[in-house]
């Protein structure tokens, strides 16, 4: 039984990690549900010691755990070189959450000396397992050529498979190579198609970018659809929606004409250091 990336989320508060939840299909051995059971209460140091036997014996879960625990210091030492050997030894028995973080450590050159190569090793290894997370930092290792030979087709391939679990920053990637035809065929629909579902889980950039398509970039004008993108990004600080959001209303694009709420719009950006914004301000 693997232990689901939800639990390994919820008892270590690792941010890095951004799953959706599981359904638990057996019951836990005695002792391991003990150690879930007291990390569910915040109490981690007795969880470390119910783990840390059923680790000792093998068990890759409780490995997985225990990895995490030095990692973050909950109810241990914070510990970088036991954090790798613990998810050394999850991830060797693939573990995929496990592979992940150890490549993670790899590339952040945490507990092990720093190595490129070997953090897409290990990437690739929870990558092939459906891991959406290793599967963008790997695309981001071909784009930039660190530990693997610079490969923007396998870049397009690993932000894709992420991107179609749901991974708002793979959606991001790949709707920008889709928009800039970055070493891929320009395609403004498939860019659009991508910032569109980066945009649904509220990514203020893939908004404002969706926004800005409607207005007036490689695909039909639609000035209500711009408008409800850059207002979406807008309402959540993004300077850029602001500005622009602070334009349509100066020259009543697609909305009636409103100063007024032109200059409102132009100050919130310029309070975010819209350089533009705050020149605006001055419309008359």
């Amino acid at each position: 039984m693997k232990l689901t990336k939800t639990l390994f989320t919820t008892f270590l508060g690792a941010s890095i990690f951004a799953f959706s939840s599981v359904t638990w299909a057996k019951i836990f051995d005695d002792q391991f549900q003990q150690g879930i059971d007291a990390a569910g209460r915040g109490d981690h140091q007795a969880a470390f010691q119910f783990w840390k036997p059923l680790a000792e014996q093998g068990d890759a879960n409780a490995q997985l755990l225990l990895g995490g625990m030095h990692e973050k210091g909950k109810g241990v030492k914070q510990d970088d070189i036991e954090a790798v050997k613990w998810y050394r030894l999850a991830a060797e028995q693939e573990i995929e959450v496990a592979q992940l973080c150890l490549g993670m450590m790899y590339f952040n050159g945490r507990g092990v000396k720093q190595d490129y190569s070997e953090a897409a090793k290990w990437y690739r290894k929870a990558a092939e397992q459906e891991n959406s997370i290793a599967q963008l930092n790997l695309a981001l290792l071909y784009i930039d050529g660190q530990g693997v030979k610079q490969d923007y087709l396998e870049a397009e391939k690993w932000f894709r498979k992420a991107a179609e679990q749901g991974e708002v920053d793979a959606q991001l990637k790949l709707a920008t190579m889709y928009y800039k035809g970055d070493r891929v065929k320009q395609d403004y629909l498939e860019a659009v198609k991508w910032y569109e579902r980066a945009a649904y889980q509220r990514n203020p950039t893939a908004q404002v970018n969706l926004g800005l398509m409607y207005m007036n970039e490689g695909i039909k004008q639609d000035y209500s659809e711009a408008l409800r993108w850059l207002t979406e990004a807008a309402e959540q600080g993004n300077a850029n929606a602001q500005s622009n959001l602070g334009m349509m209303y100066e020259n009543g694009l697609g909305v009636p004409q409103d100063k007024a709420l032109a200059k409102e719009w132009f100050a919130k950006a310029c309070t975010n250091h819209h350089q533009k914004a705050c020149e605006a301000i001055t419309i008359k």
